[in-house]
């Protein structure tokens, strides 16, 4: 009887409770095909694919080296994929709950007691004590069968969440480039600002060495060298807090990339170049940026396990039916294990149903649709936050683009002007310290300039952060 009663749990093995996961529901009109940004200009950016290795297009070798180098010795991008394994090796266990399980036995009982100290009579005088052998091997195997589906909703969520954490490693990887780009622009800035501030404080020393000569022949007053002094000392205390930015730079550099601080000083300390801004840069099309971007992904992700949880929680309303089997072979000698003819087997089918509980089933399941819930306004925030990064880098990248075409131009014009005061000078036509004082003044302005360069750079960082980009998907390759 029981071998017909087998295969009907086996036929509605094929039924799944719980909502089939579609996919998110649309969240903003960008997600179309054919969306563009809108605060693209199209003199600096063009809709074409963007480079997921975008640091390369800066051309700065030391630059690319620190990002490799961080990207495969960041603690941050270790312990994202730790959990990528960990996500993955529950996900196999979640798929390995739906199979039956196996386990092989072996049990030796080998006795010498006193007569009587298991409650049996004496056989005689002469047996005062008990001994028995018993040997036996078996196999136990039990399985529960997946009614309704809450194992295969199980290995669904854990699938998704494995998902979920791979793309956070993706996520990882961006915010790593982006940051060890950032910190190594802020370096240059800072050694071409300090390279200026020295040769400004040097011209103010001259400046002064100048005011004292006259003040000495007297055409000129106290009031005066006093000013400059002043000015002179502002000047060179204010040479340590960039010499003190600087070494606060190197050692986040050397945090991002794995290594203990001071590790780059000898390679990084001398000063270097801003590193340079394509023409042109590639942006895409807000569609892909979303299908890109690691945290839409994980979010995504974590809906799809959401909706799975569900159908968990509403499989365990229903009925459970497990088949435990267990086959042995055993006797009072050992070589009764061998012995085919000794074979002894139990079947035991068992169904287990909660139907009293109190409402305990209808709160998990509640709890779990809330989850879901949760998920997709976390997806929906995820959307319009990546939205709103993009449009906001894109607006920052072009008035920061205009800010720096405006410094060049207030540079150059002083820089102009100091060579004008250089020439009326070696014309006997100006004192010199007319032309330190414009020199001083080409340098503040060049000054201004690389300020507001490392801000646009920054700012071409910032952009392919927001966009996403920083690492390398199956559509990168």
């Amino acid at each position: 009887m029981i071998r017909f009663l087998i295969p009907v749990p086996l036929l509605l093995a094929g039924c799944t409770v719980g909502p089939d996961y579609a996919g998110p529901r649309p969240v903003a009109s960008a997600e179309r095909a054919g969306a563009t940004f809108r605060r693209a200009d199209a003199v600096q950016t063009v809709a074409e694919p963007p480079l997921a290795r975008w640091w390369e297009a800066m051309a700065d070798p030391r630059l690319n080296a620190l990002v490799e180098r961080g990207l495969a010795a960041s603690p941050d991008v270790a312990i994202a994929e730790a959990r990528v394994r960990k996500a993955r090796a529950a996900a196999r266990e979640q798929r390995a709950n739906r199979s039956p399980s196996i386990s092989a036995t072996g049990t030796a009982i080998i006795a010498d007691l006193p007569a009587g100290s298991l409650a049996l009579p004496s056989q005689g005088e002469q047996d005062d004590r008990i001994k028995a052998e018993f040997y036996n091997a078996g196999l136990d195997a039990s399985w529960e069968i997946d009614l309704f589906g809450g194992r295969r909703r199980a290995a669904e969520a854990a699938s998704a969440q494995a998902d979920a954490a791979r793309a956070n490693v993706a996520d990882a990887q961006v915010r790593l480039s982006a940051e060890i780009a950032d910190n190594y622009v802020t370096l240059r800035e800072l050694q071409q600002r300090l390279v200026l501030s020295r040769q400004s404080a040097e011209l103010l020393a001259r400046s002064l060495a100048l005011l004292e000569q006259r003040e000495r022949r007297g055409a000129s007053s106290r009031d005066d060298v006093v000013r400059l002094r002043t000015e002179l000392n502002r000047t060179q205390g204010g040479l340590l807090p960039l010499e003190g930015q600087i070494a606060v730079t190197l050692d986040q550099l050397a945090l991002l990339t794995g290594d203990e601080p001071g590790a780059h000083d000898a390679t990084l300390s001398s000063p270097g170049a801003i590193p340079s801004v394509p023409a042109s840069v590639a942006i895409g099309d807000p569609e892909a940026m979303l299908r890109r971007r690691p945290d839409v992904r994980a979010a995504e992700r974590r809906l799809a396990a959401g909706t799975a949880q569900i159908g968990v929680d509403v499989a365990r309303q229903f009925p459970s039916v497990s088949i435990m089997g267990i086959i042995g072979l055993g006797g009072p000698n050992i070589g009764d294990v061998l012995d085919t003819d000794n074979v002894s087997s139990l079947l035991l089918p068992r169904i287990n149903w909660s139907f009293l509980d109190f409402g305990r089933n209808r709160a998990r399941v509640e709890q779990s649709r809330a989850g879901r819930d949760e998920a997709e306004a976390q997806y929906r925030k995820s959307v319009l936050a990546a939205l709103s990064d993009a449009e906001t880098s894109l607006s920052r990248f072009g008035t920061l683009r205009a800010t720096l075409l405006s410094s060049y131009r207030s540079a150059e014009g002083a820089r102009q002007s100091s060579r004008f005061a250089a020439q009326r000078f070696e014309r006997g036509a100006a004192p010199l310290t007319s032309s330190i004082d414009a020199e001083r003044a080409a340098l503040t302005a060049d000054i201004s300039a690389v300020e507001a360069q490392g801000q646009f750079v920054r700012a071409f960082v910032g952009l392919h952060k927001a966009l996403g980009l920083g690492w390398e998907g199956p559509e990168d390759r």
